[in-house]
């Protein structure tokens, strides 16, 4: 909705200052096995995996949905840090699809100054190659910006704590 967009590259560059926030969008899981950008504020899951959920032959996957608490995760977030509604904010997710929906409700919410990361933590497929289908043509791995496997307390989803 707001139409601002950003790679994983341009995003690092506007992480440099450290008033604006990363919120990574993914569930705990891909953060635990993935891993994590060093720079993320927090994680607020837009979609979980439900506790038996569904293997989704179609997308040859497991089902994820939607976080009934993200909404009232993010004013609960809000409130703790005092966030003002111009306060600058980018999501990230694996490759850009739910950080932009998430992206949609913070605008919603009344956030105007809110980045989507367009390739993501992991980025796109490759669609040719002996690499094709994996995950190493853009986004924050594979540009090279820093991250790691473990997640510091302050990170750490709210519904944990």
């Amino acid at each position: 909705m707001s139409g601002q967009y950003l790679t994983a590259v341009e995003a690092a560059d506007m992480l440099r200052d450290r008033a604006v926030l990363l919120i990574d969008v993914r569930s705990q899981a891909e953060l635990m096995f993935v891993g994590v950008a060093d720079r993320v504020t927090i994680n607020i899951p837009y979609m979980t995996a439900p506790i038996m959920g569904g293997y989704n032959a179609e997308k040859a996957s497991y089902s994820l949905e939607l976080n009934p608490d993200f909404r009232n995760d993010l004013i609960d977030f809000a409130a703790s840090r005092e966030l003002d509604f111009d306060t600058t904010i980018v999501l990230i997710c694996r490759s850009g699809s739910r950080s932009a929906k998430a992206a949609d409700v913070l605008f919603q919410m009344g956030y105007t100054n809110v980045y989507s990361v367009i390739d993501g933590f992991e980025g796109d497929k490759a669609r040719e190659g002996e690499m094709a289908g994996l995950r190493v043509v853009n986004g924050w791995k594979n540009a090279g910006l820093p991250w790691g496997y473990k997640i510091s307390p302050t990170q750490v989803y709210l519904a944990d704590r």
